[in-house]
């Protein structure tokens, strides 16, 4: 199903999270082995509010990132924002904290002004929009300038001797996984393939510096699976 395009991939996107909604942080724990909250606070660190800073977290899923921006910079103003709802109503069941807003948005057409945030952060989000480019434009526009710009996220894996492992991990492991978790074994083959399908990190860095990012830089996580992102409009 990675190789759906536009809006029935959004769809298909849409309908898969608001499937595995109440058990997709429990997944990602067991998957990352506990790492991805790691990754998050680098990323919120990275992201280096300033004093009051409005943050967008798109994607956001249950609000994990705009959460932990409120940990690390307890007076910044974070907005979590996606396009399913079902994700966001977990994360909002959750958890209620002074200060985060919710939005519904699509990352593709943000319903934000130019210019309103001083840092866009996004997990596992840019390897299931159907334009990877078009929502790297939509995330530079919300941004004031100066502003930061920090991606979790997966990265296709180089071939090396550890590539058994990896291969057997992402399509053998996290289906089974994802079966016993969620119920949904389809879902946890899909978000493998997007691994496979995805950019290289050198690739989507060129991205983000075409769709106007300066000082752009990346660095690989978990046997080069993942990367985080990072650049300045």
């Amino acid at each position: 199903m990675a190789n759906l395009t536009g809006a029935r991939r959004a769809r298909y996107v849409q309908g898969m999270f608001a499937r595995i909604a109440r058990r997709y942080d429990l997944m990602n724990r067991l998957m990352t082995v506990g790492q991805d909250r790691r990754w998050r606070r680098e990323v919120i660190r990275r992201a280096a509010l300033p004093a009051g800073g409005r943050l967008l977290d798109i994607g956001a899923g249950t609000g994990d990132l705009a959460r932990e921006a409120l940990r690390q910079y307890p007076d910044c103003h974070p907005v979590a924002a996606d396009f399913t709802l079902e994700m966001m109503r977990v994360g909002k069941d959750r958890v209620t904290l002074s200060g985060l807003g919710w939005s519904a948005a699509d990352a593709l057409c943000l319903p934000f002004p130019s210019g309103g945030f001083d840092a866009v952060v996004s997990g596992f989000l840019l390897r299931n929009v159907s334009d990877i480019q078009g929502a790297l434009r939509e995330q530079h526009r919300v941004l004031a300038p100066g502003g930061s710009i920090v991606v979790l996220d997966t990265t296709r894996p180089s071939k090396n001797l550890l590539s058994p492992l990896i291969n057997f991990h992402l399509h053998t492991v996290i289906p089974a996984l994802g079966q016993v978790v969620t119920g949904s074994k389809e879902a946890y083959t899909y978000l493998p393939e997007t691994t496979d399908a995805f950019l290289e990190a050198k690739k989507l860095a060129a991205l983000m510096v075409q769709a106007g990012f300066r000082e752009v830089g990346f660095h690989h996580l978990m046997f080069a699976t993942i990367a985080i992102h990072w650049g300045r409009k």
